[in-house]
């Protein structure tokens, strides 16, 4: 593992944040901006970085066949962390807060964080694992995700076309048909999809800096009830999926690989949900931007545990 490569990683994501933050703070980036670089991620960003994560390898029988257990591995994992997230969030009394610390402690951000932090450990071979994460995470958040969010709203649905017609999870099987049915992709939509989803990862922290500009810092990092979902999300769900992991036996780079799946902070989704459906919006910016803020010191120590208990 090049864990000299992750720490460069986590200090150039940590500079973006704080440039995000600072122009929030000068109101450069403001609410309408942020909105709509949000959607600039979403809708062109985030398909074609699931996309042509497909395109670093070429095609095997044994990378396919990885790529699929990684898949059902990450359905396992959601499943689990689930009813975990589930139970430690009952603690937070306000209905619509424990709603989304669950849904906080349960998904993270491992596309537009967690891609640049697998190619920095794994290399290409890690963004085709987290392209096939992707699926699970994908269809959790269609389905688990909105579950939760709908607790006590009669106006919140699931719809099966929510599910799979969605900026993530077609992406994700459109990568998936192209590279099982080895169709050749020219070399310019390669390069296409290298510059539209290499604007994921600095956009969507900028967005997070500038969200976290826009709420009082005191609040945010002095909340009980923040800090122990991010204690949760960032340290408690991914040793437990550490050891989880490793305890059935999987293979070293699999336990590392889900460490680091599970560590990454809150997903900008919870955002996205709780203003859409006006469920405490203010709450979910402050639980995306001060897990992010702490995931730049939790991530290391917690891939490290992974790789420590692989070796003993």
């Amino acid at each position: 593992m090049n864990f000299q490569a992750l720490i460069s990683t986590i200090g150039t994501l940590a500079l973006i944040l704080l440039i995000g933050f600072i122009w929030g703070k000068a109101k450069i980036l403001d609410s309408v901006s942020t909105e709509k670089m949000s959607g600039v991620v979403l809708k062109i960003g985030q398909p074609f970085l699931i996309i042509g994560s497909f395109f670093g390898l070429d095609y095997t029988e044994e990378n396919l066949k990885t790529g699929f257990m990684i898949l059902f591995m990450g359905l396992g994992l959601h499943a689990v962390m689930a009813v975990i997230s589930y139970f430690l969030a009952k603690p937070v009394r306000d209905m619509d807060e424990r709603k989304l610390s669950e849904y906080t402690m349960f998904f993270s951000n491992c596309g537009f964080i967690g891609f640049p932090i697998l190619y920095a450990l794994m290399g290409d071979i890690g963004l085709f694992y987290g392209a096939f994460y992707l699926v699970s995470f994908n269809l959790f958040v269609w389905t688990w995700g909105i579950l939760i969010i709908a607790r006590g709203r009669s106006d919140i649905k699931i719809t099966p076309r929510k599910i799979i017609l969605n900026f993530g999870t077609l992406p994700c099987v459109i990568g998936i048909l192209l590279f099982s049915a080895r169709i050749p992709v020219p070399e310019v939509v390669q390069e296409l999809s290298s510059y539209l989803g290499g604007l994921c990862t600095p956009l969507s922290m900028l967005i997070c800096g500038a969200n976290i500009a826009r709420r009082s810092l005191k609040k945010m990092l002095t909340s009980g009830k923040v800090y122990w979902v991010c204690a949760v999300k960032l340290v408690i769900m991914p040793i437990l999926v550490t050891l989880l992991t490793w305890g059935i036996g999987l293979p070293d780079y699999m336990v590392v690989f889900a460490c680091v799946m599970s560590a990454m902070p809150g997903p900008t989704a919870v955002t996205m949900f709780g203003e859409l459906y006006n469920v405490s919006p203010g709450y979910a910016a402050e639980l995306v931007g001060a897990s992010t803020i702490l995931s730049t010191a939790t991530i290391l120590p917690v891939v490290k545990f992974a790789e420590w208990l692989t070796t003993v």
